[in-house]
Parts: C-alpha cells; structure tokens; sequence
C-alpha cells in the first residue's frame, strides 16, 4: 500500500516538475530577442528609458571636463601671449606657425564667395560702389603701398625692395587680407605680414610704427603703419615685398611705381 502510495506522489512530483519546466519554457520564449530565438546570444542593447542614466556614450561628466579643460587652454594661451620673458616666446612662434599654416583664413574666404556668391560672414562684406570699381577699372587690382621713389632694387637683395617716403608717411596695404604677422624679420626689421585670397603674403617692413593687429582682416588701402624716417630726419624709407609660394617675385613687375 505504502509502495502505490509513493509510486504516486513520484509520479504527481514528475507531472509538476514537467508542468514547471514547460512553463518557464513558454516565458523564455515569449520574453526572448530575435537573436536567441535563432541560437544566437542576445545583442546588448543601450535604449534606456527616462531617468536612467542616458546614453552610456555619452557621459556628462566627460563632456564638462573637456569644456572647462578647452577654457583653460585658451586662458594658459592668452597669458603666455601676454608675457614678455623669452621662454614664452618659443610658444609664442609656434602657435603663430601653426595658425599660418593651418588657418588660410583669406584663401577660404576667396573660395567660399567663388563657390557660394556671397564673402564669409566673420570677414568685412565689399561694397556695391567697390565692386563697380573693380568692375571699370579690372587693371585697378592692386593699391600703391605708399608714393615715392625706389631707392633700392629687388635685383640688390633678391627678397624686397626700399621705398622713399616722405618723412612720417603712411604705408598702406597693397591689397585686402589677413594680417598673419606682426613683428620682427631678419633684414626686414619690424614688419607686417598680409596674406591675401590667392595664398600670396605682401610684407611691409623697416616700419616705425604698427597700425594693425594679428589675425585682423585690412581691406586695400588700409594702414598697416608709418615708414621709418632717415638720418637726417627729412625723410622716409620702408621695405616692401611680395612673396608667393617660397619665393619672393619682384614687386615692380606687379604694381607701377613713379
């Protein structure tokens, strides 16, 4: 009697395990991804609903490190600039090397008004009166840097010539750009440096004094600063060049002198 007894509490124990087991098979396959359904893995997935954290990609902690570290780069940079010692001046030419090369800020606003019409908004749009200028007068392209006669020969040095002025006067740029120097050259002394739209750079140096600042964009005839004076104080004289590529060309081949 006992023996029938247990015979049926196995197999009622066996019904109810099977019962269970189909059941928990049934969940799995209605809670299951496409993947397992087809004896893959399941696929980890970054949907998360509100409040749960976002996106495990994006992380705000990350993002904030990386604007305060931006704002802390360009404050270090703005106070080296700032520093008159000869350690900083290392720095200082490098960033301004990396900038010229980098950034053609003229040459990308030539391209964009060739490509769209229309010149870059961050740079001085022209005039309707200076584009009919242009427009009469198309051999008017480049403007005098200053009047007076030339007092040495770009044959005599191979990279500029010198202009006599008179005494205090204006040296003028030749044509619209962006100033990407402003300093002291070897053989130039102080000078500005204009890049123009088609990556050629006029220089103006042996100047007294400077009118323009790094990074500025001049329109033609804009002035860049004052000639040096002479020793015997009547005078003026500043070097102008033009440079395109890794040579300098004669600049009276380019503009008409008097």
């Amino acid at each position: 009697m006992n023996s029938r007894a247990d015979d049926i509490r196995r197999r009622m124990m066996k019904r109810k395990r099977e019962r269970e087991r189909m059941e928990k098979m049934s969940h799995n396959r209605l809670f299951s991804t496409e993947e397992e359904r087809h004896g893959f893995d399941r696929i980890p997935s970054y949907d998360m609903g509100p409040g749960e954290g976002g996106h495990p990609l994006f992380k705000k902690e990350v993002f904030l490190f990386k604007v305060l570290a931006s704002a802390c780069l360009v404050l270090i940079i703005a106070i080296i600039f700032r520093s008159p010692s000869e350690k900083a001046e290392t720095f200082q030419q490098y960033v301004k090397h990396t900038m010229d090369q980098e950034f053609q800020f003229a040459a990308v606003s030539d391209w964009y008004e060739n490509q769209f019409g229309k010149p870059l908004a961050l740079l001085p749009a022209k005039s309707a009166d200076e584009e009919t200028n242009q427009e009469l007068n198309p051999g008017a392209q480049y403007a005098l840097p200053a009047s007076g006669k030339i007092l040495e020969d770009f044959g005599d040095n191979g990279q500029r010539i010198q202009i006599e002025t008179g005494k205090g006067a204006d040296v003028e740029a030749m044509d619209e750009g962006l100033v990407h120097f402003v300093g002291m050259k070897e053989g130039f002394g102080k000078t500005v440096i204009v890049q123009h739209a088609d990556k050629s750079e006029t220089w103006y140096g042996n100047l007294d004094k400077i009118d323009v600042s790094l990074y500025e964009y001049i329109s033609k005839g804009a002035k860049v600063g004052t000639a040096m004076d002479s020793t015997d104080g009547i005078k003026g004289s500043f070097y102008f060049a033009i440079k395109k590529g890794d040579d300098f060309v004669d600049p009276v081949q380019v503009i008409k002198f008097e």
